[in-house]
């Protein structure tokens, strides 16, 4: 993998991964109605801090481990069984029309309705961020497969792999953000489920890369 390999595909699987709705979806809807643009920006800021915390512990804490090629495959097999029910969950959900941002945001407003919170949007980005166990089995499987493949490369492909996961969190964030200053009409339905499609048949052929990378590391 290349710096540029590196940067599109983490961007990629980073997309699959903040298309979905969860806590942090609701925060950054909920801050950018109460702060306009720059508070959904703040708190995608917070939750990059708070990945950047992770892959540096990767790298200074655990980058001897993932260096190891039996480890490293083990983790690509379980990265690779991870991107799968990813992938399947992604699909079947778009497929079926079992997710919608309309939803979330009408959740969200009811629970405006019942008062403001007091903490700053960088703080909730990350408080969100850590209440969602799904964040910690990705680390866990596939984040830490990106950065043992990564090491194997130097630093410039971890700061690759960085650059392009927190790169997808913003865009498609401030394109959440951007959608709630618009009225909430920005986007689609339909065209939602059709990026989260795409998303999904991407991280099926990621996959694969993963379980060959892996399995190769583990037979050597």
């Amino acid at each position: 993998m290349d710096f540029a390999s590196t940067f599109i595909s983490s961007f990629l699987v980073g997309l699959s991964g903040a298309m979905m709705p969860g806590s942090l979806l609701i925060v950054n809807v909920n801050e950018t109605s109460r702060r306009g643009l720059a508070g959904g920006v703040l708190c995608v800021t917070g939750h990059a801090a708070l990945e950047l915390v992770v892959v540096a512990g990767f790298v200074f804490g655990l980058g001897d481990v993932l260096a190891r090629k039996h480890v490293a495959g083990a983790i690509g097999l379980a990265g690779s069984a991870m991107l799968l029910w990813m992938a399947c969950g992604i699909i079947r959900d778009a497929w079926r029309g079992g997710v919608s941002l309309r939803a979330h945001e009408a959740s969200l407003d009811r629970r405006s309705a019942g008062g403001q919170g007091s903490l700053g949007p960088v703080v909730a980005g990350g408080l969100a961020t850590v209440s969602n166990p799904y964040w910690t089995l990705w680390w866990a499987t596939v984040g830490a497969t990106y950065v043992a493949l990564a090491l194997r490369g130097g630093p410039g492909l971890v700061g690759a792999f960085y650059l392009g996961h927190i790169g997808s969190d913003f865009s498609w964030y401030l394109l959440v953000s951007l959608a709630v200053v618009a009225g909430r009409q920005f986007m689609s339905d339909r065209v939602y489920r059709g990026l989260l499609l795409v998303c999904g048949f991407f991280l099926v052929v990621l996959a694969g890369y993963f379980l060959w990378t892996g399995f190769s590391m583990v037979v050597r």
